[in-house]
């Protein structure tokens, strides 16, 4: 159902099984202070997103555990309301997947959790870039800077502070000196213009089988198999791509399902059983609070940047 008033645009989503929207939506979701995402005290989600026809603010409400309303502004509210059901996870199944023991009572404790596919590669890829080999309250930090400075006011009445993130050419132009002001060193923020430059031969993944997409993001010099990982997580809406060269998620994992430590080898023989859904069952792991393997020593300390 399809409701036009001028320039807003409210779709009414539908779906035959349960949809915890929270859930689906929160890898999109880069920290506290994200200016691309926000929730309300009413409960309201809001995100917004810059797409081929334009930029665009939604605001999504679950009705109930099947159905959400959407109201959307800007541009890209036609384009982006085509693109919900991609959004909203009805591309998953997960018809005959059997969670480890460990992640049961997650499975049916959240029956509504789905892989979103946000079908933008450069919203996926620029945060994980930010976040490679850092902690993530760092990278964090760097992605609130730069979209604020960068990017452009979100469009229709978005709580105050709210960003569309920046396209392409302005991500390429981002001057040297505005990478150090965000605490970004020079490896990543090289990175991230290489892939703007190449930005149009990226968002084409989104049409590729999982395999083809991660391969093409990873011909890229700096996109290794993390980073296309995660943006295969959030983009493509893979329900198996595991996070390979993460430094908590291969211990995490192992002490979740076998109580002891592992590393990157271990952690994939252990989900192995679970493919095609090894990244549904670490979400799982994670929700039910099992992948929690204790410190091994002192926090490091974060590393500024901005002060080299």
């Amino acid at each position: 159902m399809l409701t036009v008033h001028r320039e807003q645009l409210t779709v009414r989503h539908v779906s035959d099984r349960p949809l915890d929207l929270g859930l689906t939506l929160a890898p999109l979701r880069h920290g506290a202070g994200d200016p691309t995402f926000r929730t309300t005290p009413d409960g309201a989600l809001w995100r917004t997103s810059l797409l081929r026809t334009g930029p665009v603010t939604q605001r999504l409400v679950a009705a109930d555990d099947r159905s959400v309303v959407v109201d959307l502004w800007g541009p890209g509210t036609h384009e982006a309301a085509e693109r919900l059901p991609a959004l909203l996870g009805e591309h998953d199944d997960a018809s005959g997947f059997a969670p480890p023991p460990e992640a049961a009572d997650a499975h049916r404790r959240h029956p509504g959790l789905r892989m979103c596919r946000s079908q933008r590669v450069m919203e996926a890829l620029v945060p994980a870039i930010l976040e490679q080999k850092v902690q993530v309250v760092a990278a964090h930090r760097a992605w609130r800077w730069l979209v604020a400075r960068h990017g452009t006011p979100a469009p229709g009445p978005a709580p105050s502070g709210m960003c569309v993130v920046p396209d392409a050419r302005t991500w390429a132009a981002v001057p040297v000196w505005e990478w150090h002001r965000a605490g970004v060193d020079p490896r990543r923020a090289r990175t991230v213009a290489t892939c703007a430059r190449v930005a149009a031969r990226l968002e084409e993944a989104t049409a590729m089988p999982d395999p083809e997409a991660r391969e093409r993001l990873e011909k890229v010099p700096g996109i290794g198999v993390w980073t296309s990982a995660e943006v295969a997580q959030r983009a493509l809406g893979d329900a198996d791509a595991v996070s390979v060269g993460d430094f908590h998620l291969p211990a995490a994992v192992g002490w979740a399902l076998t109580g002891e430590r592992t590393d990157d080898d271990g952690m994939l023989r252990l989900l192995a059983p679970y493919a095609p859904h090894r990244h549904r069952v670490v979400r799982l792991l994670f929700l039910g609070g099992r992948a929690r393997a204790p410190r091994r020593g002192p926090k490091l300390p974060i590393p500024d940047y901005r002060a080299f």
